[in-house]
């Protein structure tokens, strides 16, 4: 056997690692804030388990489908900026059914799958300002991030450690990645030793909870469209850019078109949207995962038995994430949307000729407004939008 044919036909441990480490900086490092979203939705404990594993397994079988068919190491997440939309719009949320929400999420997988059939509206999201874009996930995240110095007053023993430890990661260059998913672990273990006792955590398989979607013009407008726009922009855009960068040509269409499916199947289940890994995605695609590029594409195999696992087991994770003290949960949220609203604000400021209409959206979107029942992402991005579109018109006359 030459050495080519061992490089290529061996590397399974690196894939299985590289796999083991996309699962836990994906699932651990926001699995709170998607429990949050669902929460603001007014679902149960067992609805969140449900929405927790029915993500997984959507995530495992379209990773599954899309890397088997096109030889190339895609990977599927959710969208962590969509579930920090839906807890960021609670207020604006209030009348909205559990239903119809999930009608919602079902109408926003339908528009990822029209953006693959219909090349101008890929053409139009593609070409949306990317400040104005940056800067309503900006302005989604910004709760989240404000809530830790609020969480640090209220419990200084419990938060202020953390957040020591968060930055004392993210300086340390290997450990960066797993800033978010080691706090996790303090926060539990600080919990337990400040005599914060854990509820108990079954360990049973996670079952799925169905609901009938409902669709409503006003959910549909408040949470369907925001929610595809900030997953299209902060999600699937940056998925195929991190794959491009690294040599691989992603199939847009058939990824857009196997999520948006993917989302409106899971979503009676309570999923609000499965999509492009963006940052994991250089976890799992990169050189660490295999030396022949031609090979990194079975790293999916490891990640389906991982997430499917991990899908069983989200009764589990979300009950023992759920029952810790809500200072410790506010601020493991803020900092693990930290690295994401800093990218975001420093995007948004780019282009001088847009700070403007960008900082527009980011101030409404920010602000939690809602007007006719509808949130402040959708507000802020039609406020930035037109402010973009006036002085474009000035400056030509």
């Amino acid at each position: 056997m030459s050495i080519t044919e061992v490089k290529s036909g061996s590397g399974w441990g690196t894939l299985i690692s590289a796999s083991a480490a996309t699962v836990v900086v994906g699932y651990v490092s926001t699995i709170l804030v998607v429990m949050q979203g669902s929460a603001a939705l007014g679902a149960s404990v067992a609805q969140q388990a449900s929405t927790a594993a029915a993500t997984c397994f959507g995530m495992a079988i379209t990773s599954l489908y899309l890397g088997w068919r096109h030889k190339i190491p895609i990977v599927i997440a959710w969208s962590t900026p969509g579930s920090a939309l839906l807890a960021s719009s609670a207020g604006a949320l209030v009348g909205i059914s559990y239903a119809e929400a999930l009608g919602a999420f079902v109408c926003a997988g339908l528009l990822m799958v029209l953006t693959a059939l219909i090349r101008p509206l890929a053409q139009a999201i593609e070409r949306m300002p990317a400040g104005i874009a940056a800067a309503m996930l900006a302005g989604v995240l910004f709760k989240f991030v404000l809530a830790v110095p609020v969480a640090a007053v209220g419990s200084p023993w419990l938060v202020v450690p953390l957040v020591l430890l968060y930055f004392g990661l993210r300086m340390i260059r290997p450990l960066a990645m797993y800033a978010v998913p080691i706090v996790v672990a303090a926060g539990v273990a600080l919990a337990l030793a400040t005599g914060d006792t854990l509820n108990a955590v079954p360990l049973t398989i996670t079952p799925l909870v169905f609901e009938m979607p409902v669709f409503h013009w006003q959910a549909i407008i408040s949470i369907g469209v925001p929610l595809y726009l900030v997953t299209m922009a902060s999600q699937n855009l940056p998925g195929f850019a991190v794959l491009r960068a690294i040599g691989y040509q992603p199939p847009v269409a058939s990824c857009l078109t196997v999520t948006g499916i993917g989302s409106a199947l899971c979503a009676p289940f309570g999923t609000h949207a499965i999509n492009m890994a963006a940052i994991t995605a250089a976890l799992a695609a990169g050189p660490d995962a295999h030396a022949d590029p031609a090979q990194r594409w079975k790293v999916i195999f490891p990640y389906f038995i991982m997430y499917m696992l991990v899908g069983f087991a989200a009764a589990t994770s979300v009950a023992t994430l759920g029952a810790l003290p809500a200072d410790i949960v506010a601020a493991i949220a803020g900092l693990a949307l930290f690295g994401p609203m800093a990218g975001g604000v420093a995007a948004m400021m780019k282009e001088p000729k847009d700070t403007e209409a960008a900082l527009a959206t980011f101030v409404v979107t920010a602000s939690g407004i809602a007007l006719f029942g509808i949130g402040a992402a959708f507000w802020g991005l039609v406020a930035g939008l037109i402010l973009w579109g006036v002085k474009r018109l000035v400056a030509e006359v």
